[in-house]
C-alpha cells in the first residue's frame, strides 16, 4: 500500500506541476493531496514537499489552519472567472450547461473566499 500511496503523491505532484502552466488546472490543491499522501508514505518526501520554497508555505498554511493567501484567491477567483469567460463564449456546450459549469465556479470561489487568511 505504501508504494501505491508514494507512486499516487508523484502523480499529484505532476499534475501540479502541470498547473504551473496550464491556467485552467490548479496547481495547490493537487499539492496539497501530494503532501497528504506523502505523509502516509513517505516522511522525508512530506519534508521535501513542506520545505519547498515555492509551494511549502501555502501547504502549512493550509495544513495548520485550513488558510490562503489573499494574492492566492485573488489569483484563483480572477482565473476562474477568465476561464469560465472564455468558456462561456467560445464553448459550443449548450446555455444550460454552461450555466450549471458557472455555479460550480461559483461554489469553488464562495470556497476559497471564505477561507481564513494565515496569520503573519
Amino acid at each position: 500500500m505504501r508504494i501505491v500511496l508514494l507512486a499516487l503523491g508523484w502523480l499529484m505532484v505532476a499534475i501540479g506541476i502541470i498547473g504551473v502552466f496550464l491556467p485552467v488546472l490548479p496547481t495547490t490543491p493537487f499539492m496539497i493531496l501530494a503532501a497528504a499522501l506523502f505523509a502516509r508514505s513517505s516522511p522525508r518526501f512530506e519534508k521535501w514537499l513542506l520545505d519547498h520554497p515555492k509551494y511549502g508555505k501555502p501547504l502549512t498554511d493550509w495544513r495548520k489552519s485550513g488558510a490562503i493567501s489573499r494574492p492566492a484567491k485573488i489569483a484563483s477567483v480572477s482565473l476562474m472567472s477568465v476561464s469560465f469567460a472564455i468558456m462561456w463564449f467560445a464553448s459550443p456546450l449548450s446555455a444550460t450547461w454552461r450555466g450549471g459549469i458557472g455555479l460550480i465556479l461559483i461554489a469553488c470561489a464562495a470556497f476559497v473566499l471564505t477561507r481564513p487568511e494565515p496569520s503573519a
